[in-house]
């Protein structure tokens, strides 16, 4: 795992300037146009575009020059390179604005027109705790836009073809002036498209994608927390004549009384009886393993006293692509009984004498009260 000023040449003290500067320099370096089949290439593209996605935002660039990669892990920043970036589509949609400046294009060179993308789209997937803790695989119905069959999604009738739009040139931009300004919009006439169709499909009438409501298999794996989202990359809707946009799964965990988490950690409450824990003796908990339903046997201390923790190291939960798990963290609460019997009461007043206690009273209150 590479430095990321390293892998853009750059002095940690770099501004954003010279930051975009070095990127623009390995992009062009190591642009798919320019270096056709070529994966090292391609992955080195990929690196460059993760490197420089991190260090361009402020706040991400802080928490790295403090802390490395554990900085951005988790925060919306990659802290495994390359692998920021699934494929070089995903490149040229983040910096699609730096791309055209650079190379005349989104993808530029000779990607020419730019290429439409389809829409992500968002749906919420519901998880019983033990299933956020241990991974599960879930079954989700969407529905979206799909390329269509019957024209290979380019809306002509089989057996026909798309032409190049006129008035673009198949640019899918056409510029027109306003005052001094030169603007560049979607072409009106094939909607950015670049081609015109004159005899569309009768299937999608000319759209190129079709409706439909798929069911997609969702992999969650084992450690993820409330809040947290899933990609599914090109999972999204297909625009018409471009490529397809991605799903975004927001994941919402439900609750259980028995364990609060803290991150990896796990924090237990387990209720001691004042005996207990003053005595000592071996206590039974919860733990997560059996699906969240395990128990185990703990040592209790003599003279635990109220709020002492007992930890059980990597019992938590486990690390999201990562090895190991958190911890479990046993908190005691240790219970005075409201109630006695008369024996009990009696045993606890020997025990207060013998400890040269002052208490109540055998009829405390009450007998005031009278």
């Amino acid at each position: 795992m590479r430095d990321l000023y390293e892998v853009l040449g750059v002095e940690k003290q770099a501004s954003a300037g010279d930051l975009k500067k070095a990127y623009y320099k390995l992009a062009k370096q190591y642009h798919p146009d320019h270096n056709p089949d070529d994966k090292e290439a391609e992955e080195k593209f990929k690196e460059a575009a993760s490197a420089y996605q991190i260090l361009c935002d402020e706040d991400q660039r802080a928490r790295y020059d403090r802390f490395g990669f554990d900085g951005i892990r988790g925060a919306g920043g990659n802290a495994n390179g390359a692998a920021g970036f699934g494929n070089v589509e995903d490149i040229f949609s983040a910096f699609g604005d730096l791309f055209g400046d650079f190379f005349g294009g989104r993808g530029g060179g000779q990607r020419g027109r730019q290429v439409p993308r389809g829409a992500d789209l968002r749906i919420d997937l519901n998880l019983a705790f033990p299933e956020a803790v241990w991974g599960t695989t879930k079954d989700v119905k969407v529905s979206r836009q799909v390329g269509c069959n019957s024209c290979n999604a380019t809306g002509a009738k089989p057996g026909s073809k798309a032409e190049t739009c006129a008035t673009c040139a198949g640019k899918g931009q056409v510029v027109h002036s306003q005052g001094f300004f030169m603007v560049q919009t979607t072409c009106p006439h094939c909607r950015g498209a670049g081609k015109a169709i004159k005899d569309p499909c009768d299937d999608c009438r000319g759209r190129g994608t079709k409706g439909e409501t798929a069911t997609l298999t969702v992999t969650v794996p084992a450690g993820v927390d409330d809040g947290q989202t899933l990609r599914l990359a090109n999972k999204g809707e297909t625009a018409p004549g471009g490529t397809t946009g991605h799903l975004y799964v927001v994941l919402h965990v439900q609750g259980d009384e028995r364990f609060r988490r803290e991150g990896d950690d796990i924090l237990t409450e387990m209720p001691v009886s004042f005996v207990k824990a003053a005595l000592g003796g071996e206590l039974e908990v919860h733990t997560l393993e059996d699906g969240c339903n395990g128990t185990a046997t703990i040592e209790l201390k003599p003279g635990t006293q109220p709020g002492d923790v007992f930890v059980r190291r990597g019992q938590g939960v486990p690390r999201v692509g990562e090895s190991g798990r958190g911890d479990q963290v046993i908190q005691f609460k240790v219970e005075i009984p409201k109630k006695l019997s008369g024996k009990q009461e009696a045993l606890l007043r020997e025990l207060a004498t013998e400890l040269g206690e002052d208490v109540a009273g055998k009829r405390g209150l009450l007998g005031r009260k009278k």
